[in-house]
């Protein structure tokens, strides 16, 4: 890996050009950072294996988070775990990314240095590969400092399927950790509301849950609660399985602090983000058994519902003992958030 000589303080348009600056810019700050056997700056696309027992799996996300830099993480990080995680649930392991990269003139290249960096330990610790990316450079006001899209690549075993259309009635629903603690986390680091905290984003890989989930038989389908949280996941879930999901409040873990923060402010946990969670549907049978698998990465996991007869709606039971409707999100409470 070559020494760091990159010097220019802050972003300019000039890093966008196709010139020496922008080739110093990937050369010297990026590919560093990046570095990977199947990297190369020079070539215009690269080749990858495929197994040939497995299926390649495929997801494309874009990240816009403000801030840039949040308690638990920063935009970098999010993006390859948000790339991840879509792979994951999907029942795939997952191996390659792509990046393009759209910095805002003006932008601090410490900070920028900074998500670089956060961007690649999370790779490397999610077993995922850059190995293509192009970067762009936009003029002031145009964008909120960065931008990133990432298409994630991975492979699964032939003949898996997680779907929406496997789901049954009477199946469960498990839920691998507390909610809302990354919508929470990008909102108080806004302190748009005067608050402060040391709560941190629950931004991580989803792969070790979701891992622990395939080994056992049922699994009908996976998914990652992020824009929306829980109850937009649910309602998903009931729109397109034709059935009625109906979810525990008691049974729903919410830290303290993301508990007190919606109270303050009037949000509610169950339509904030996460970004290191996993939503699953189960067979009846084998609810118990996947629980006990799930607890042994992600200790508060817990069963939440039940997927049940009748019109497609989400129900809550709530903790009085009585039951109300959740309604499917319209407005956004909180936009830019991943």
């Amino acid at each position: 890996m070559r020494a760091l000589k990159f010097h220019d303080t802050h972003i300019s348009l000039a890093h966008g050009n196709g010139g020496r600056m922008m080739r110093e810019l990937i050369e010297e700050l990026f590919a560093p950072a990046l570095a990977s056997p199947l990297l190369d700056t020079d070539a215009d696309a690269v080749s990858l294996a495929v197994p040939a027992d497995q299926d390649l799996v495929v997801t494309t996300d874009g990240f816009t988070v403000q801030p840039l830099e949040f308690p638990g993480g920063n935009i970098g990080s999010l993006a390859v775990h948000g790339t991840v995680n879509d792979l994951a649930v999907s029942g795939a392991v997952p191996r390659y990314m792509t990046l393009s990269v759209f910095l805002e003139e003006g932008l601090e290249i410490a900070l920028l240095r900074r998500v670089v960096d956060a961007l690649a330990r999370a790779a490397r610790a999610c077993g995922i590969a850059v190995v293509a990316g192009d970067t762009k450079v936009v003029g002031r006001g145009d964008c909120d400092g960065i931008y990133l899209s990432a298409t994630g690549i991975g492979f699964r075993p032939q003949g898996v399927c997680f779907a929406l259309n496997r789901i049954r009635s009477g199946d469960r629903v498990l839920l691998s950790g507390p909610i809302g603690e990354h919508g929470a986390a990008v909102m108080l680091a806004r302190q748009e509301f005067g608050l402060r905290g040391d709560l941190e984003s629950d931004a991580a890989s989803v792969l070790p849950q979701a891992q622990a989930l395939m080994s056992v038989p049922g699994l009908r389908f996976m998914r990652d609660p992020t824009r929306g949280g829980l109850a937009t996941v649910a309602h998903e879930i009931a729109r397109s399985a034709g059935l009625a999901v109906r979810l525990a409040e008691a049974q729903i873990p919410v830290s303290d602090p993301v508990q007190s923060v919606c109270e303050l402010l009037g949000f509610d946990p169950l339509y904030l983000a996460c970004e290191g969670r996993l939503i699953a549907i189960v067979a009846p049978e084998t609810a118990d058994r996947a629980l006990a698998a799930l607890q042994t990465v992600a200790p508060r996991a817990a069963l939440i519902g039940t997927i049940g007869e009748g019109s497609p709606q989400v129900i809550l039971h709530t903790t009085f003992g009585g039951e109300r409707s959740l309604d499917e999100l319209e407005d956004d409470p909180l936009p830019r958030i991943c």
